[in-house]
């Protein structure tokens, strides 16, 4: 053995820089193999925040697979929602009353901090912070407000049973249920295939059935159901206050500009000021419209009612049945614990098997919501 590794020493050292490249090799792979796993791993638990236009494929090169892609049941879903981060925020479909809203909270401030706050004042720095800080809580609220789930209820597809009442001539079905000692109808919602839970609607512009429906507000783009309407009463409130201090400080500046003008009056200073004049002006209505908003939801909060109801007249024959006394009913409105979502929109949509298989374009009686939705 040593004469051989005498006669060919250059084949010795061959295989030695063989093995040892073939040693570097085997790390380098093993090391990128755990960097490429842990890649996978991070895509895996933030793909909901990568827009779906970036998004690679998950495996490089081309794979050939026979079962369709998973199908996620807000990319189903029949309503006319728009669902952003993979179905985990849910907004109303016409997004332009919420962008006037924030564009109107953001212009006041502006105008605020930069024509109404004077320098000369007392605490200068203490009046803007305390306006910011009411500005960026009315805008949370208000974007919390329009992308929260207000308490949409699941369809069906399947038939109504055969009990309901069809005797209308008109094709409406109904059934009579009891509440609290008191018989109330629950209607069937066409649309949906259901028969709605006790204080529920179908809202026609966002196109679902809404648990404890109490209206479509225009100025945030959303329901106003059961999930997000302590969140609307917060709104109102931080709204109503804010406006309240910006409406103070304009007419404050604006006494103050009258005064120190002689002779130039109202118009003189509409001239000179024309944005803190039109501030104060703005503010003096939004004030108002707010105050007598959060009156009448208070007062509807007393009695454990909604908007809806109190609009249609559904008590005007029989009493509340869900009225227990305005501390109860204060305390089932701000504070009880809300059901969580009856609609998971991010789980995967199961395909109908009784329907043909599922194409390019995707009809939504070709899939069920899992029972967990």
């Amino acid at each position: 053995m040593d004469s051989v590794d005498q006669e060919n020493p250059i084949q010795g050292r061959r295989q030695q820089v063989h093995h040892g490249s073939t040693e570097q090799c085997v790390g380098n792979d093993s090391s990128s193999s755990a960097i490429r796993r842990l890649k996978s791993a991070v895509t895996r638990k933030w793909r909901f925040l990568i827009p779906s236009c970036f998004r690679r494929p998950s495996s490089s090169g081309l794979s050939i697979s026979l079962s369709p892609p998973a199908i996620s049941v807000y990319q189903v879903w029949p309503g006319k929602n728009v669902f952003f981060l993979d179905g985990r925020v849910i907004c109303g479909p016409d997004p332009r009353g919420l962008i006037l809203t924030a564009i109107a909270v953001l212009l006041s401030e502006r105008i605020l901090l930069a024509d109404v706050v004077d320098p000369s004042w007392k605490h200068p720095v203490l009046i803007a912070v305390f306006s910011m800080a009411l500005a960026a809580a009315v805008i949370a609220t208000l974007l919390l407000t329009a992308t929260r789930d207000p308490g949409i209820v699941p369809r069906s597809r399947t038939s109504p049973p055969q009990e309901a009442d069809t005797s209308a001539g008109i094709g409406t079905r109904s059934r009579r249920i009891v509440i609290d000692g008191v018989e109330m109808e629950q209607k069937y919602c066409r649309i949906c295939d259901i028969f709605r839970p006790p204080r529920s609607s179908h809202c026609a512009i966002c196109d679902n059935c809404v648990d404890k429906f109490d209206h479509h507000c225009p100025w945030i783009g959303q329901c106003i159901g059961l999930r997000n309407y302590r969140l609307y009463l917060l709104l109102i409130t931080l709204a109503l206050a804010f406006y309240t201090h910006t409406l103070a400080f304009s007419v404050r500046r604006i006494r103050v500009q009258l005064g120190t003008a002689a002779g130039a009056g109202l118009l003189g200073l509409l001239r000179s000021w024309p944005e803190m004049v039109a501030l104060a002006g703005f503010s003096s209505m939004a004030v108002w419209l707010l105050a007598c908003l959060l009156v009448y939801h208070v007062f509807l909060a007393t009695k454990n009612q909604t908007s809806h109801e109190t609009h249609k007249g559904q008590y005007r024959s029989s009493h509340n049945p869900y009225d227990r006394g305005v501390l109860r009913n204060f305390r089932e409105c701000l504070f009880e614990k809300l059901p969580p979502p009856r609609v998971d929109f991010t789980a995967v949509a199961q395909p109908n098997l009784i329907g043909s298989a599922p194409t390019t374009t995707l009809a939504f009686s070709q899939f069920t919501i899992p029972p967990g939705c």
